[in-house]
């Protein structure tokens, strides 16, 4: 079997693949990230999205063959060492920006990516239409939309911290 070599998080990993394994199917199996979810098998839900290079990828689309050499984080490796949140990881928290939480993982991994992508920031409209390709199904994304406008002030830099959700 090949072996690939993946630095996942920050941490060098050696495994053995089957060529037609799934990115997805490493992370979870080999290296018991479980962060990274498997929604649809069809690339159609963004469940799995992981950062490869700094950019978003849906994980059950792409071989782990493929991925060799790369840099990978998960949804485990945005939080700091000493437990801090990812600015997104905390607007999703504060703005109540997950119900179930079976996509959020992939929908704040695409959400960095999306705010990464737009220094200059992004309108509301702007924001919906970057998660094409990331399916809730149970918060209507309103709250979702909210969170990744906070976020995004806060890592550009425009405000020092994330501004608390006004209760509605």
């Amino acid at each position: 079997m090949p072996q690939v070599t993946l630095t996942v998080n920050g941490t060098k990993h050696t495994v053995e693949v089957e060529a037609r394994t799934l990115l997805v199917e490493t992370l979870r199996e080999q290296l018991r990230l479980t962060g990274t979810h498997v929604g649809c098998d069809t690339s159609q839900c963004g469940a799995c999205v992981v950062h490869m290079g700094g950019d978003s990828v849906k994980s059950c689309t792409i071989l782990s063959v493929q991925c060799d050499g790369s840099e990978i984080t998960t949804i485990e490796g945005l939080a700091a060492a000493d437990g801090t949140l990812h600015p997104m990881q905390e607007a999703f928290r504060e703005y109540h920006a997950l119900q179930c939480g079976f996509c959020t993982p992939g929908m704040v991994m695409s959400a960095i990516d999306l705010v990464n992508k737009h220094p200059d920031g992004m309108s509301e409209k702007e924001i919906r239409e970057g998660l094409e390709g990331n399916l809730c199904r149970c918060t209507g994304y309103h709250n979702i939309v909210k969170a990744i406008a906070a976020a995004q002030d806060v890592m550009h830099g425009r405000v020092p911290e994330l501004v608390r959700a006004a209760a509605e």
